[in-house]
């Protein structure tokens, strides 16, 4: 592995969407997610990383080390056998399915991390089938949730065409078929970041590896646009760097020393430059560096 970060790391990032549905809740017809008591826009964790993960594979071109695990249509027992067959190690019973001894199964973790850019930075569950052990990452996100209440908009389009004979029949010629579409007007998101330099010691976390992460979280919208989503863009990233492994401050005490707030709140906002953010440098803690890396 490579030599892994030494400094602990906290981070605010913030993004909106206009006009579009920056992650849909498929349990609620695709709605944006919301906050059902606030009325908050919400977007998960896992929307994020899966953002991270495509720029990181667009960027590197899925080869080793920068192999992403976590992709459309993977088959994650097939990856566990590639470390198991490169280092060596049978297989064995049902579906080659292998517990693996205890020596086995950290060597394939150590190899999984070598090899999977998404696994020594967000960790992976890799116990099933074919055991790799699991991955606790040393990098974790927070849900964004928007600054202000959402209010979606839904709509109704129209195709001019429609799929199968059958309905061209039931439509009588008329081959126009209705659907649905929600969207975000306009939403300002925030989430926090945190990035361990203890569990990075475990996964082979490195410095190149730091690099890749703040460059995706900045372009990674550019990457990823469609009809669904609108305009995504990052607007700002706010790095709180320690000067230990342990860290200097608590997180929380770093992320209030970022502020937004809307310039008039009697408006309802519709662009970034309906808020202000300030960023409070003055007096930082001993041993923690602020560094602004996108926005």
């Amino acid at each position: 592995m490579n030599n892994p970060i030494k400094n602990r790391c906290d981070f605010v990032l913030l993004f909106d969407v206009i006009d579009g549905n920056p992650n849909g809740d498929p349990d609620a017809g695709n709605m944006p997610r919301m906050d059902p008591q606030t009325g908050h826009g919400l977007v998960t964790d896992v929307c994020l990383k899966r953002k991270v993960r495509n720029y990181i594979g667009l960027k590197q071109g899925e080869q080793p080390p920068f192999e992403i695990y976590v992709k459309e249509k993977a088959v994650l027992n097939r990856q566990h056998e590639r470390a198991y067959a490169a280092l060596g190690f049978a297989l064995s019973g049902e579906s080659g399915k292998r517990k693996g001894s205890g020596d086995e199964v950290e060597k394939a973790r150590v190899w999984m991390c070598s090899n999977f850019y998404d696994v020594r930075t967000f960790g992976a569950v890799m116990s099933t089938g074919v055991n790799c052990g699991q991955v606790r990452g040393p990098v974790q996100l927070t849900f964004a949730r928007s600054m202000d209440p959402i209010t979606p908009a839904e709509h109704s389009i129209t195709r001019m065409a429609v799929a199968t004979e059958k309905e061209a029949e039931a439509q009588q010629g008329d081959n126009r078929t209705m659907g649905r579409k929600f969207t975000v007007p306009y939403g300002l998101y925030r989430a926090h970041g945190f990035i361990s330099a203890h569990l990075a010691a475990q996964t082979g976390f490195s410095d190149g590896d730091l690099g890749l992460l703040w460059e995706a979280l900045g372009n990674m919208f550019e990457h990823d646009h469609s009809a669904a989503r609108g305009q995504m863009t990052t607007r700002g990233l706010y790095v709180f760097q320690h000067d230990s492994a342990l860290g200097n401050a608590p997180a929380h005490r770093l992320f209030e020393r970022i502020t937004v707030n809307l310039r008039d709140p009697d408006n309802t906002p519709r662009a970034f430059d309906d808020y202000t953010v300030a960023v409070d440098e003055a007096g930082l803690p001993e041993g923690i560096a602020l560094l602004r890396l996108a926005g």
